[in-house]
């Protein structure tokens, strides 16, 4: 969601006055570990992330604000750490989610960043017994059309 306000005026739009509007997403330090782990894998090689993410993890405070000046009653707002399990590990975690960040590469190199950047997760996000965690944060709120 690159475009929340666009996304805000949308589901606005859709509702009633009184409408709620609820919804649960990433919030701010999402996956933070996992992003500088990609980070870092893409400087080495020269590559920007910042121009190939596709993700958008606001503050509670910044998405509520979005939300008032998109004609919302913000009733509820939270941040909340929910880290969770990767049944099918970190691998599988980039193939779904991390693909945006080695778009224009071929497969042998995708697979390559992959192998490095669940190396450099290792020691943070794998468990002694070899249980993948994601750091996830999610925002989680309820807020009315006015």
């Amino acid at each position: 969601m690159l475009e929340p306000d666009r996304v805000i005026a949308g589901v606005a739009r859709a509702l009633a006055p009184g409408g709620r509007f609820v919804g649960e997403f990433g919030g701010e330090g999402n996956v933070a570990t996992i992003f500088a782990a990609v980070r870092e894998t893409l400087a080495r090689r020269g590559l920007d992330i910042d121009e190939r993410s596709p993700w958008y993890f606001p503050s509670a405070h910044a998405y509520a604000e979005r939300l008032r000046a998109g004609g919302f009653t913000v009733d509820r707002i939270e941040s909340f750490a929910r880290p969770t399990r990767l049944a099918t590990g970190m691998a599988a975690w980039l193939e779904t989610f991390a693909q945006p960040f080695f778009r224009d590469l071929d497969t042998t190199q995708r697979d390559e960043l992959a192998a490095e950047v669940t190396e450099r997760l290792t020691p943070s996000l794998r468990s002694a017994a070899g249980d993948w965690t994601a750091d996830y944060v999610r925002l989680r709120f309820l807020a009315r059309r006015t």
